[in-house]
């Protein structure tokens, strides 16, 4: 089941954050990752200025989130991510198309490092097309997708 964050929901969702983005950090092997060094303020922000979704396990266990906000004509889509025992079930695209149908008939743009070669497929499944790419550490080079 797919809800809308609430605020008391924030703290629980940096904590999946925490644990989902560990398989992130491994691909480089630095767990000094920005996702892995957010506080709950950054994410209060984020909450203030867009859409925060949960996937609910049992309807009540948080498994998986997504945040997205607009700017003009563009919907900014990150931090989607699974709970690592979750994973392959279906819950990152249910999360996806459930962020895109809070912003309908946008341009929906995300990045994601190009090592995420699992993260890149299933955007690609969705619609989503490579249109740039950029270097941002000598290690880490983001790949950035955009759909709509």
């Amino acid at each position: 089941m797919i809800k809308k964050a609430q605020k008391e929901d924030l703290e629980e969702i940096l904590k999946l954050q925490y644990l989902a983005y560990q398989s992130e950090a491994k691909l480089f092997g630095n767990m000094d990752i920005p996702p892995l060094k957010q506080t709950l303020e950054e994410v209060y922000d984020e909450f203030q200025k867009g859409a925060i979704l949960k996937a609910l396990y049992d309807g009540e266990v948080i498994v998986g989130s997504v945040r997205a906000y607009q700017d003009g004509g563009t919907v900014y889509i990150g931090k989607l991510m699974v709970h690592p025992k979750m994973q392959k079930k279906g819950i990152g695209t249910k999360l996806l198309l459930e962020i895109e149908n809070e912003y309908p008939n946008q341009r929906y743009e995300l990045f994601t490092s190009t090592r995420s070669a699992k993260n890149i497929a299933l955007y690609q499944k969705l619609g989503y097309k490579i249109f740039d790419e950029k270097q941002v550490t000598e290690e880490l080079r983001f790949v950035y997708m955009e759909k709509g």
